[in-house]
């Protein structure tokens, strides 16, 4: 499936995930399942149905992680970035890709490493842990104790956006908390 949608064969690749859907719905196994959902949403996105193509690539993201798949997971949130991309969420396609990045980078996969970067125009300085400057923006008004629905309303993102920030936050500090996180702000000279 990959092989035909680097060459450019839709029709070949869309064949090939259909075939990998049915044998997923005929041997229920989690493995198949999170493989042909991710291979549907990535034909979905070449097709040019970035809508569609986000629902299912999210739900690949979400079976890589039951699976406790970090690479897997790592390269669904390379294709939820671009479908994001596509539909002109900007900051969502900017988060899923640092996450993509910031897994790719603590598993040592080099070569994925290094397409996200040619994909993503890597432009950026990143601040200390790694935080994007959004990522900043978030902790920082985490540090002056708002609440993620305040967080959204000030930066005009969705609550959900936000939530998903604060969660990469906490994930690339290593904290448990919001008082972890805001300790981490201070220590780093952030606030």
């Amino acid at each position: 499936m990959e092989i035909a949608l680097a060459g450019g064969d839709l029709a070949a690749a869309g064949a090939a995930a259909e075939e990998l859907d049915a044998a997923a719905g005929e041997l229920d196994a989690p493995l198949l399942r999170a493989t042909a959902t991710h291979a549907k949403g990535a034909v979905l996105l070449a097709e040019g149905d970035a809508m569609a193509a986000l629902a299912a690539l999210r739900g690949g993201w979400r079976s890589w992680r039951e699976l406790e798949a970090p690479y897997e997971a790592a390269r669904a949130r390379v294709l939820i970035g671009l479908a994001c991309r596509v539909l002109g969420d900007q900051d969502s396609a900017a988060m899923e890709l640092d996450a993509a990045r910031w897994a790719f980078q603590r598993l040592g996969a080099a070569p994925d490493l290094a397409r996200l970067e040619s994909l993503a125009g890597r432009g950026g300085t990143r601040a200390a842990g790694g935080l994007t400057a959004r990522e900043v923006e978030v902790l920082r008004l985490i540090a002056t104790g708002r609440t993620n629905r305040a967080i959204a309303a000030e930066l005009v993102l969705s609550q959900r956006t936000v939530d998903r920030h604060v969660s990469n936050i906490f994930t690339k500090l290593g904290v448990p908390s919001r008082a972890a996180a805001t300790a981490w702000a201070y220590e780093h000279r952030l606030v």
